[in-house]
């Protein structure tokens, strides 16, 4: 059953074009923000995984050799104080 009066036909349609407008306003605000986040995001300086394994190997490789390098210095001043 339709009203037939036509104040209310023109609150509904009133409504229904704020909906739209607020789904819109909604929509834009939502794109605006992932926008910012990209571009904040775009400034800062990350690693690739496949980088950052490189560093780690290295790293690894470094700290053995020092290691290593550690008990020939080892070797070398028992011999010498002998």
């Amino acid at each position: 059953m339709q009203s037939e009066n036509p104040l209310i036909a023109d609150f509904v349609k009133l409504m229904n074009s704020a909906a739209g407008t607020f789904a819109g306003v909604t929509r834009e605000a939502r794109e605006s923000a992932r926008e910012r986040v990209k571009e904040a995001l775009g400034g800062l300086d990350f690693v690739t995984r496949e980088e950052f394994d490189a560093v780690k190997a290295m790293a690894a490789k470094a700290r053995e050799e020092n290691e290593a390098l550690k008990a020939r210095i080892d070797a070398l001043e028992a011999r010498a104080a002998k």
